[in-house]
C-alpha cells in the first residue's frame, strides 16, 4: 500500500483464547475527543506521538456511515453538521449516508484523495477538514496534537519513521509471558 518496511519481531507469545467482546474496549469511538483518545493510548503504555503517527492508518481504509452520521446531521442542538468538516466534503457524504434509512453497507474512505495509499496525506487532508471521523478530525482541532500532524503533514519520510516506531511499540502491548499465560504459534490461525 506504499507504506513503510519495517521489522515485525518474532517469537512473541500470545493468549490462548480470543474474544471478541475484549475488543471493543480497546477501540475508541469515532466520535472519541482527543482527552479519550490520550486516556486510551496511555493506559496502554503508548504517547500522544504514538496516537498521532497510528492515526495514519486511516490513511487506508474506509468507514461506515454510522462511525460518522452525526458529523453530518446532529452535531450540535439544532440538527446541524460539524462545522469543523469541509462543505464539499459533508455534500458528498450527505449523498451517500441520509439520515435515516440509508444502507448499512455504504462506506466512504478514510482519506478522500489517496484511499489504497498509506500514506501522509491522510495529515494533510485534515488539516484542509477533510477528516471523516471525528477523532480523525479532532487531531487537527486540538493543540496538543496539531503540531504532530502538521509535521507529518509536511515530511513523508517522518511520518514513516514514526509510524513504523508506533507499530513496534503496539506490537508489545499485552505480551504474555511463558507457556502458563499463552503459546507462540507457527500459524496464527490455529491455537
Amino acid at each position: 500500500a506504499g507504506g513503510p518496511y519495517y521489522p515485525v519481531k518474532k517469537g512473541r507469545w500470545d493468549g490462548k483464547t480470543s474474544s471478541a467482546w475484549r475488543v471493543e474496549s480497546n477501540l475508541p469511538p469515532a466520535n472519541s475527543t482527543v482527552d479519550q483518545l490520550l486516556s486510551l493510548f496511555v493506559s496502554k503504555g503508548l504517547s500522544l506521538h504514538d496516537l498521532v503517527a497510528l492515526s495514519g492508518a486511516h490513511s487506508i481504509g474506509f468507514a461506515h456511515c454510522k462511525h460518522f452520521l452525526s458529523r453530518l446531521y446532529s452535531y450540535d442542538r439544532r440538527g446541524g453538521p460539524d462545522p469543523a468538516i469541509d462543505l464539499r466534503l459533508l455534500k458528498a457524504l450527505k449523498l451517500s449516508c441520509p439520515p435515516l434509512g440509508g444502507n448499512s453497507d455504504v462506506v466512504a474512505p478514510l482519506d478522500v484523495n489517496t484511499p489504497f495509499l498509506l500514506d501522509n496525506v491522510y495529515y494533510a487532508n485534515l488539516e484542509a477538514r477533510m477528516g471523516v471521523l471525528g477523532t480523525d478530525q479532532a487531531l487537527f482541532a486540538d493543540v496538543r496534537t496539531r503540531p504532530v500532524a502538521q509535521a507529518m503533514a509536511a515530511n513523508r519520510s517522518l511520518f514513516f519513521e514514526r509510524f513504523a516506531a508506533s507499530m513496534d511499540r503496539m506490537g508489545s502491548i499485552g505480551v504474555k509471558r511463558g507457556r502458563k499465560h499463552g503459546e507462540r504459534r507457527k500459524d496464527c490461525s490455529l491455537h
